[in-house]
């Protein structure tokens, strides 16, 4: 890594990391008590207004500085050389909680227009997965296991 600037691209993309994920595990949770209660209720357009809040103040801006530090963190380490493998592992399960993050924002958009398709007990099941996508990430650049 080269010098400080390499550090505090470390800082910022951890911190960015950090909202992104808090936002990651917060807005299925959102989204569950939304299905659950009545269209048109004073709940239901609470959970719209939270929801967009979230996507617009926090999810969003954390994702594209998390992805934009990441790659930045990447280069300065040298780390998207052939030999690396494993952080060709950490880009797809990255790319991969970018599509849950583009499904759940989907599903804040039909929401706001009450168009409820899916169940609370598919959102639960959808709030595992950036769990478990994280846990995969955080063992490939602790343990750089290949």
């Amino acid at each position: 890594m080269v010098g400080d600037s390499g550090l505090w691209a470390k800082v910022v993309h951890l911190l960015a990391v950090f909202s992104w994920m808090a936002g990651m595990f917060y807005l299925p949770r959102l989204l569950v008590y939304h299905v659950e209660c009545v269209v048109g209720s004073a709940a239901s357009e609470l959970f719209k207004t939270m929801e967009r809040r979230l996507l617009n103040a926090i999810m969003r801006p954390a994702m594209v500085v998390s992805v934009g530090s990441g790659i930045v963190v990447g280069l300065l380490g040298g780390w998207f050389e052939a030999s690396w493998s494993w952080v060709w592992l950490k880009v797809l399960l990255v790319c991969l909680l970018v599509i849950v993050h583009v499904v759940l924002e989907l599903h804040v958009r039909l929401l706001a227009a009450d168009q409820r398709g899916y169940s609370g007990r598919y959102f639960r099941v959808l709030n595992e997965i950036p769990t478990v996508l994280l846990i995969g990430i955080v063992v490939l650049v602790v343990l750089k296991p290949f």
